[in-house]
């Protein structure tokens, strides 16, 4: 069986080091054109093409969607099955109905649940305590498809958006495996989505990234567990922008706000860090990065930029 790998961000090179390790002929890979990434916004290939061309793996990276089904042609791609993995663009009837043996993708989510491009974050976001992979066969909507196989998997209390993308990643790619051998076999199911009981994961937005101390405090913690790795929640400290990377709810602080504004810092100490009121609860505060640093323990930050009791942060 023959197969194309299309995938474009980190979350797709577990599947991808699963497909070159495995039985099936591997044609090539498909991934987004190289654009400018990081701090320094310098052209860069993406995480895919760069494992690709360190394993030797054919390329192709077509400039647009429209341009793509052209351009397996062209190169006589004839694959019996697409594995897609984080791509990032929708297919062309086209091109799914290439390859004989379909187009199947693996999402990082329970669907019909949290379909979309952020279905990790928002779950997290969302205090999901469970969320888990499908492998479905595409289809023209979004995450829409047929269902092949799920597994669930816990979300722990202290799990950022990369902790569990880097967990998920590697449960598809150990999917990914017992998915094509199913194909193959002609046993794989085709279990059509209750459209019903869809939810959907929209992008993340620049102004869900500005913390609102007025939130609850097991709110603002999922908040910015769903926010790490990319892009941060942030507040402000001084008028600059001071990015939280972890926190957790202080279980010893009273319920409410005590009578102190939400934002205020409750408690500051050069050996343990720093603690926020927020609009029901308090948050302990352990890793930030103030602009144009590195991020830092929220107690070097302390020692480091005077953090005192009544401080507040925010607007």
């Amino acid at each position: 069986m023959e197969t194309l790998f299309f995938g474009t961000s980190d979350f797709a090179i577990p599947a991808l080091q699963s497909l070159t390790s495995s039985k099936w002929r591997l044609l090539g890979v498909v991934t987004q054109p190289d654009r400018p990434r990081g701090r320094g916004r310098k052209v860069a290939p993406t995480p895919v093409k760069q494992y690709a061309l360190d394993k030797h793996l054919p390329v192709y990276q077509p400039e647009s969607g429209a341009m793509l089904a052209d351009l397996l042609r062209s190169e006589n791609l004839r694959p019996s099955v697409i594995v897609v993995v984080a791509f990032g663009q929708l297919l062309k009837q086209a091109v799914l109905e290439l390859p004989p043996l379909g187009c199947i993708n693996i999402h990082p989510s329970l669907l019909p649940a949290y379909r979309g491009p952020a279905p990790v974050q928002r779950a997290i976001m969302n205090g999901e305590t469970r969320t888990g992979v499908t492998t479905m066969y595409l289809s023209p909507e979004m995450d829409a498809g047929d269902l092949i196989l799920q597994e669930s998997a816990p979300v722990a209390p202290g799990d950022t958006a990369g902790d569990l993308f880097a967990r998920l990643a590697g449960l598809g790619a150990e999917m990914l495996g017992k998915t094509l051998t199913l194909i193959e076999r002609g046993e794989a199911p085709r279990l059509v989505q209750d459209q019903r009981q869809a939810t959907y994961a929209p992008p993340l937005t620049t102004e869900e990234e500005t913390i609102d101390w007025s939130r609850d405090a097991a709110c603002l913690c999922n908040l910015i567990r769903g926010m790490n790795p990319s892009p941060g929640a942030h507040t402000l400290y001084n008028g600059n922008k001071l990015k939280i990377w972890r926190c957790r709810p202080d279980d010893g602080a009273p319920d409410g706000n005590s009578g102190i504004e939400p934002g205020i810092v409750s408690d500051a100490d050069p050996r343990r860090g720093f603690t926020v009121q927020t609009g029901c609860g308090q948050l302990v505060i352990e890793s930030v990065q103030p602009a144009g640093h590195s991020s830092m323990s929220a107690a070097e930050f302390v020692r480091g930029y005077r953090v005192r009791p009544g401080l507040l942060l925010g607007g």
